[in-house]
């Protein structure tokens, strides 16, 4: 049975491939970790230079773009400790 962290990270991997410098990693609550870096994304719970926190149903928004993920975090939907920087550049990978 495939999850929602397996089907995140099997669409983030190409999407960040080269993409990011450093790392970034999306928390989706109560199911895990997906870490994005210049390689691509894995399942992990690593420490990372930006952490984006929210639940599946808002990380299913921002990638279908119902939700921008700016207004996402001013909302308090999504969730950022980190490289503020490096946040933007990981919503303009999901949003791609």
């Amino acid at each position: 049975m495939t999850t929602h962290l397996d089907t995140l990270t099997a669409l983030l991997h190409e999407k960040a491939k080269g993409a990011i410098k450093g790392t970034a990693k999306l928390v989706i609550t109560d199911q895990g970790s997906v870490l994005l870096t210049q390689d691509g994304a894995v399942q992990s719970d690593a420490e990372a230079d930006v952490t984006l926190k929210a639940s599946e149903q808002v990380f299913r928004a921002i990638l279908d773009g119902s939700q921008n993920p700016i207004t996402a975090v001013m909302t308090g939907k999504l969730k950022v400790d980190g490289n503020q920087m490096r946040a933007l550049k990981v919503s303009e990978i999901l949003t791609s």
